[in-house]
């Protein structure tokens, strides 16, 4: 991680180019100068910047099946999580599961026909398509736009439910405070500019409502990126409140590591840095293909509608 951080310190510094992708766990960060990428091994789009050269979609519509694991195996986990929230250990945790899919294009396939503003192929071990960016920096001030909540639109009056929902506006209300103290460690006149605006998320099949915040700050004068960036990991919004507890609570419940999955990526463009968090992710096993998803959790949450809100977030955004 030392070696991570003095490279992309260096590299913007001096105004270099380049793409980092940092793992949850912080083991396996790597950085790459954007010259240096070879499309065949890594295709990346952030907000439009991107690497890969325009692509038809395979011919053929996408055809997606889920295979979900059992509510009983999903409770477990669950359980594991409510006795922490109960005894006040947590107030939020995000707890996250693996399903198996199965499809009809491959990953690199897959990127090329997927709309999303973060898309990452990596040697087609994994790809990303995220809606949530997690921070862009640009003139001194650094941004960062925190999602909790999340409903079917085809539900009638979905928006008002979302945004009425008191589980989900705590949860909200949680991770933007989380961030407001995150950003505080690297900034001055942090701010929330907008708070519980609602986005659209077209998948193949349906349309998810997405609910997000705007939080804001000054960057603290002599600050290189590579500690600033270390500094606010792992992001708040895929791990919880307080952070280090809560990131103990996550890894008795899963039991594995999530490796990439729920870490951060993101280019640096000489001037301006923008980023996602690494959520919508499929992993490719020698079992086959596994998506990851999750939501999540406080002291009011129901088993049965978080099981189902992270069986949900189990799509692919192609319309």
């Amino acid at each position: 991680m030392v070696n991570f951080i003095q490279q992309i310190n260096d590299w913007s510094k001096h105004g270099v180019p380049f793409l980092f992708v940092i793992d949850f766990e912080l083991k396996r960060p790597l950085a790459y100068r954007l010259n240096d990428i070879d499309p065949k091994e890594i295709l990346y789009e952030v907000n439009g910047i991107s690497n890969a050269t325009v692509q038809t979609p395979a011919s053929h519509s996408l055809a997606f099946e889920r295979k979900p694991i059992l509510f009983e195996d999903y409770h477990r986990k669950f359980q594991v999580v409510a006795d922490a929230l109960h005894r006040g250990e947590s107030y939020l945790t995000n707890l996250t599961i693996q399903t198996p899919v199965s499809m009809n294009l491959s990953l690199r396939d897959l990127f090329f026909a997927a709309k999303a503003k973060y898309k990452l192929w990596f040697r087609d071990e994994f790809l990303v398509f995220s809606p949530e960016s997690f921070i862009r920096i640009e003139n001194g001030k650094i941004f960062s736009f925190p999602m909790k909540g999340t409903i079917d639109a085809a539900v009638p009056n979905a928006r008002q439910i979302i945004l009425n929902d008191q589980k989900e506006k705590a949860e909200h209300v949680t991770i933007v405070d989380l961030i407001r103290n995150d950003l505080s460690l690297i900034a001055d006149d942090v701010a929330v500019n907008r708070f519980r605006y609602v986005d659209e998320l077209k998948t193949a099949s349906h349309t998810l409502l997405q609910v997000s915040s705007e939080i804001s700050g000054k960057i603290k004068p002599n600050l290189a990126l590579g500690d600033l960036l270390v500094k606010l990991l792992p992001a708040g919004s895929i791990s919880g409140a307080p952070k280090k507890r809560t990131v103990q609570i996550i890894q008795q419940a899963e039991q594995e590591e999530r490796g990439y999955f729920t870490g951060v990526f993101g280019i640096f463009d000489g001037v301006r840095v923008d980023s996602g968090v690494m959520i919508r992710f499929i992993e490719n096993t020698p079992k086959g293909f596994i998506y990851r998803s999750g939501g999540g959790i406080t002291a009011l949450s129901d088993a049965e509608q978080e099981y189902k809100e992270a069986i949900n977030k189990v799509y692919a955004p192609v319309y």
